[in-house]
């Protein structure tokens, strides 16, 4: 029986412990006794800090993969990996894979598409419920021991209006009809006006423009392609009313970050609640740090105390699959981007 080579490269956030989690292995190696799994996570961790050693050790155990399992990918990663046939990302976005050498290869992606929606849907309607509670106030008064009673709104009664109901997008479409919301959407797939279990409205993208004029709370939840790269730019963002709130928690290339910090300080909107930005880590120096109307989080919405647990689930699934010649689920589709 020929085994099956497993590399693993999970991300290492608990720097005491640049391993991956034993119980992550050994999921994955009990799918089949033919899988040797095998753990690339901190000669990968010492790589890109510029140890060439480390880089040494991890071309050797590349050399021998024929799946890899991880969040992020080794630079070059198909001529260090010649016997390469499935990546299998930590992530449901894979924008970060378009300029790298697997996207032009042959050798299949796949991601754990809707893990996220519970985690971000919750993050979306937090920061909706932070803007109409008027949080950001909240906040700034306690630092100057300021003591001044405001009017804050409801989410009853107000529009949600979704760019991409995809998983994340029914997600959030729920919980804001649990709010008592009226709630619009947009769906690549949509050729025409319908309506879903929990939006009054679902249009087609060329109607993006009626949902901007309509939302009070507008929430971006779509990857990041060639098609939806700007999607939001100076037209769009008139487009909104002026006590309208944008959310990103796709990605901060779908917005154009100059005309959104021109209309938050010329409030023709109300606010931003940003968990992605175009550059990432912020830059010390970008004026979306001094506005008042902006909720920053360091791309955090997707996060969840078991997080890698739930990703191994899919992955274990996926793997299962494989070895039985099955279709694998969550397969990426190069030209579309997601």
């Amino acid at each position: 029986m020929e085994p099956l080579d497993v590399l693993v490269m999970t991300p290492v956030f608990d720097k005491s412990m640049p391993s991956a989690d034993d119980e992550t292995l050994r999921r994955i190696a009990a799918v089949s006794p033919r899988i040797a799994a095998r753990d690339g996570s901190a000669l990968f961790s010492a790589e890109l800090r510029g140890d060439e050693h480390a880089r040494e050790q991890l071309d050797e155990l590349l050399a021998r993969a024929e799946v890899v399992y991880g969040l992020f990918l080794p630079p070059d990663l198909c001529s260090r990996a010649p016997r390469l046939k499935w990546v299998q990302t930590m992530s449901a976005g894979v924008d970060r894979f378009a300029e790298t050498d697997i996207w032009q290869s042959p050798v299949m992606l796949t991601g754990v598409s809707g893990i996220h929606a519970t985690p971000i849907g919750e993050f979306l309607l937090g920061l909706m419920l932070m803007f109409a509670k008027k949080a950001p106030l909240g906040f700034r008064m306690r630092q100057e021991r300021e003591w001044q009673r405001y009017l804050p709104t409801v989410l009853r009664g107000k529009t949600a209006g979704i760019v991409g109901l995809g998983a994340i997008g029914r997600e959030v479409a729920r919980l804001s009809k649990a709010f008592g919301m009226r709630v619009i959407a947009t769906r690549r797939s949509a050729r025409k006006e319908t309506r879903s279990r929990y939006a009054d409205r679902v249009l087609p993208p060329e109607r993006l423009a009626e949902l901007l004029a309509e939302s009070d709370y507008v929430a971006l939840t779509l990857p990041l392609t060639p098609e939806t790269r700007g999607i939001i730019g100076e037209k769009e963002l008139n487009a909104m009313k002026p006590t309208a709130v944008i959310i990103n928690i796709g990605r901060g290339g779908l917005i154009d970050e100059a005309a959104l910090v021109s209309a938050l300080e010329e409030k023709r909107i109300t606010g931003a609640g940003l968990d992605v930005t175009a550059i990432e880590p912020l830059p010390v120096d970008s004026r979306l740090w001094d506005l008042d109307s902006v909720i920053l989080s360091p791309h955090i919405a997707g996060g969840m105390e078991d997080y890698e647990a739930r990703a191994t689930d899919i992955f274990c699934d996926n793997l299962e699959r494989y070895i039985n010649g099955k279709r694998l689920r969550n397969v990426i589709d190069k030209k579309k981007g997601y």
